[in-house]
């Protein structure tokens, strides 16, 4: 590469990072020539830039004697200062290539509690072991909540279980899901594969408060078997469901995500038939530019969702 000249921005009062350079450069290798080298422009580039930089400072920086620069009792004052720019400046470009490479940065995601506490918590812990630089946060929150977080930007990416139709929100479906029943293994409906609405008849049921989102999805698989269920605790959270199914208060009729996750001794899993389906949503913000941070980690966690889709295929 051919040696340049070395352009300045024009200010009466201002010395500028070219100003700097020249100077760290002089001070580093002792001379117009090395620092000439150092920078890969023309000796007189070097020699104008330190010039102009001496007038605008009032003051010498260097001596010259026989070709020779010796720096001025004011120049050595000035380094310490100078040297940590340029420390700082190589922090920041080698914090741009973390960033360019999705090695550093924050990431903030919002789901519903099952979600929350189920695949999302395996997903964001995985990532966290590959990507030790990027900071996570992690928030469980109602559905609406979650929308809301997406809607105004206060978080990057947000997960539910159900279609969301905003303009101002991007979604596209992450996985399938379906309500069961949660039981104990000494039930004697946990002998059979599957449950249905019909079985349940006479039985404790827990599930949803009627103002939970996911309430309807039982009701409508009610009203289509042409059976009421023996309701007795109601709860906004699948996790307090199945508490309360561990702990023998009924059969819980929730998504079951979190017991996959997080076993409880002497609890079992049983699908409801026929199935009543739920899908998981990924929301971003439409306007929002999608980080590297942001695409690693929706990279990672599709992957992870197809992982876990063909192990259950394969059993």
């Amino acid at each position: 590469m051919s040696p340049k000249s070395l352009p300045f921005v024009r200010h009466p009062t201002m010395i500028n990072l070219r100003h700097i350079e020249v100077f760290y450069a002089i001070m580093h290798t002792g001379s117009i020539t090395g620092a000439a080298r150092s920078l890969n422009v023309t000796q007189p580039a070097v020699s104008a830039v330190l010039k102009h930089l001496e007038a605008r400072l009032g003051m010498p920086l260097f001596l010259r004697s026989h070709g020779r620069l010796t720096p001025t009792p004011e120049a050595q004052a000035l380094l310490p200062d100078v040297a940590a720019i340029f420390e700082r400046l190589g922090a920041v470009e080698r914090l741009s290539q973390d960033l360019a490479g999705g090695l550093k940065g924050t990431l903030s995601v919002a789901a519903t509690s099952p979600i929350a506490n189920g695949f999302l918590a395996r997903a964001v812990a995985t990532f966290s072991r590959q990507r030790p630089g990027v900071r996570i946060a992690l928030q469980a929150l109602s559905s609406p909540l979650v929308v809301e977080r997406v809607m105004q930007s206060e978080v990057d990416l947000g997960i539910v279980y159900q279609p969301v139709d905003n303009p101002a929100v991007d979604a596209s479906v992450l996985t399938s899901a379906s309500i069961a029943c949660v039981l104990p293994d000494t039930h004697p409906l946990a002998a059979q594969a599957s449950i249905s609405i019909a079985d349940l008849a006479g039985v404790p049921v827990i599930t949803y408060m009627p103002q939970a989102l996911l309430r309807p999805y039982v009701d409508r698989a009610c009203a289509q078997a042409g059976c009421a269920l023996t309701i007795s605790v109601e709860t906004g959270l699948s996790v307090t469901g199945i508490m309360l199914a561990y702990h023998g208060a009924g059969v819980a009729l929730v998504e079951p995500e979190l017991l996959a996750s997080m076993p409880l001794p002497g609890l079992v899993s049983r699908p409801l038939a026929p199935a009543v389906q739920l899908q998981s949503v990924l929301l971003t913000h439409r306007s929002r530019p999608v980080s590297r941070v942001m695409d690693e980690f929706m990279t990672h966690l599709r992957a992870m969702l197809a992982a876990d889709e063909a192990s259950r295929a394969a059993t």
